[in-house]
């Protein structure tokens, strides 16, 4: 039998089918529970690249892959085929290609750098020759980029979603760490790509976590709110009600006792109960009695969430604001959104609407899968989707628009840090607009349709069903010169992934770690000789 696999290697972590060649079906599925560099968000990743090294990081993330690959349940020396897909920076580190050029948007950077920009084409390749445990002689098909940090996975949203054959005007939206979107006016494209930070995916959330069984992903109103649990296909089902002005579980659902996190879209969902309908959230602080929103099974939410979830839904407003104005279109001439990946698929689309996720002026949004792991299982199937793929990105290139050093994406995303932090009224967000010479945000009003595509955010999961493996990363280590064994850079890591061995040899998870956003450890040396960057893989 021949086998082939699919792979979305995600800021948030890999997943992975395995699939019959023979007739197209998808065997099983397995994903990861985070990513194993350092880091919570694409820039985490980028810096911990560059600062330690191309394949320091290419050699951590071909580990985790061949972990995925080898609990797909399939024999590895049957595989005749590998498809992956993702943004630029995932793909370059799985590839080995240097990301240089992706860490410097400036062209006057990258001269004084002597940066040479990458060709990230689609292209057939050896899956050997990058790392990955398969036979000789085993195809790597990688799709292309559209441009800088617009990728492939970009491009299959647009893709699979319908985005790219609608005749009125739309946008789509990835609803994750990076948040690609795109505006499609007649037959011109614009393409944005939004740091939205990793609270979409669960993770900088005290009880984040992942979509995975036990996630509560929603909350929906039945006389009191009530908690929607993802169960082990990862379908959401009906958990505990809750009264959050009084803090109390009111009754109890089918999967009562089964939480054990939440994930972006919960905390999404959080967000509007607090804001929307029980206005609990004043001037960047949660209105309970001990300030904490509590869920089912000990979950909660406190106001650092919301925060980091503000800021999320800060920047894919400010995105979407962004690419209306470059365009020239109103939000009144906006009706039709694509919402993709697990946020986009979770999320309730109503009261993403209502908090910013979503523009007010939507009144058709249609909800879409993995559309990443999707498109690669599709180019598996088909080798030859890629010269078509190669064709849809050529047509695109043009119309890209580098949020990050944008002025209409600064102002709009500071005016949403007041909003959500300082109380600023929308009244006094819009004249600020106003002298800026942007058109105010309206109202949301009216009914939105919502079109459910799939039920879940990997549709289709193989006869084997979901596995989760835990067991990804490695681990860093080194010894200092100097070090005198005080053990305060140990106890200042606030994820637990530092240690120190009797003989002064430090130890980090590189999964657990926060890489680049942190660093505590060496900003707490008092001896100023723990240097993070100089910290070695073992193999």
């Amino acid at each position: 039998m021949a086998y082939g696999i699919a792979l979305d290697i995600g800021t948030s972590g890999t997943r992975g089918h395995a699939v019959d060649l023979s007739d197209g079906k998808i065997l099983s599925t397995v994903v990861t529970e985070c990513h194993p560099l350092p880091g919570a968000n694409i820039m985490d990743h980028l810096t911990f690249c560059i600062k330690v090294g191309n394949k320091t990081a290419h050699d951590i993330l071909m580990d985790t892959v061949n972990k995925v690959i080898a609990n797909l349940g399939i024999d590895l020396k049957q595989v005749e085929r590998v498809s992956i897909c993702g943004n630029p920076i995932q793909l370059s580190l799985f590839q080995g290609i240097p990301v240089d050029d992706l860490a410097f948007a400036g062209e006057n950077a990258k001269r004084e750098r002597h940066i040479v920009d990458q060709k990230r084409d689609a292209g057939v390749f050896s899956a050997v020759d990058v790392g990955l445990d398969v036979p000789d002689g085993c195809e790597l098909c990688v799709p292309p980029a559209i441009r800088h940090e617009i990728g492939a996975d970009a491009l299959a949203m647009m893709y699979k979603s319908g985005f790219l054959e609608q005749k009125e005007n739309c946008l789509v939206t990835d609803y994750g760490t990076n948040a690609e979107m795109a505006l499609k006016i007649g037959d011109d494209i614009y393409t944005g790509s939004a740091a939205a930070g990793p609270a979409m995916e669960g993770q900088s959330i005290k009880c984040g976590m992942l979509a995975g069984p036990g996630a509560i992903s929603d909350l929906e109103y039945d006389f009191g709110w009530r908690c929607q649990v993802l169960d082990d296909s990862i379908t959401p089902l009906p958990g505990d009600k809750f009264d959050f002005s009084l803090g109390q579980c009111t009754d109890s659902g089918p999967m009562s006792g089964k939480a054990v996190g939440i994930t972006g879209t919960g905390v999404i969902a959080a967000v509007a109960v607090a804001t929307q309908y029980e206005k609990l959230w004043k001037k960047g602080q949660l209105q309970t009695p001990d300030g904490v929103m509590h869920l089912q099974d000990g979950v909660y939410i406190e106001s650092h969430d919301i925060s980091e979830a503000a800021k999320a839904i800060g920047a894919m407003r400010a995105g979407h604001f962004t690419l209306l104005e470059h365009a020239g279109i109103k939000f009144e001439d906006m009706k039709v959104m694509y919402m993709c990946g697990a946020s986009g698929t979770y999320v309730d689309a109503v009261k993403a609407r209502d908090i910013g996720l979503i523009p007010p002026s939507i009144t058709d949004a249609y909800q879409w899968g993995n559309t990443s792991l999707a498109m690669a299982t599709d180019i598996l199937r088909d080798p030859e989707l890629l010269d078509t793929l190669q064709g849809i990105a050529n047509g695109i290139r043009a119309n890209h628009i580098m949020f990050a050093g944008d002025k209409i994406f600064s102002q709009i995303y500071m005016q949403e840090l007041s909003y959500w932090d300082e109380g600023m009224t929308m009244e006094m967000y819009n004249q600020n607009n106003a002298l800026e010479g942007i058109q105010a945000l309206p109202k949301v009003r009216g009914r939105m349709n919502v079109h459910k595509m799939v039920k879940r955010d990997i549709p289709d999961l193989g006869a084997a069903g979901l596995k989760i493996i835990h067991d990804i990363g490695t681990e860093l280590s080194g010894k200092f010169e100097g070090c005198i064994k005080c053990g305060k850079c140990v106890k200042e890591c606030p994820e637990k992934a530092l240690s120190m061995k009797d003989d002064g040899t430090f130890v980090v998870k590189t999964k657990n770690c926060l890489g680049t956003a942190c660093y505590r450890c060496e900003m707490n040396c008092p001896q100023k000789v723990y240097k993070y960057n100089a910290l070695q893989l073992p193999f």
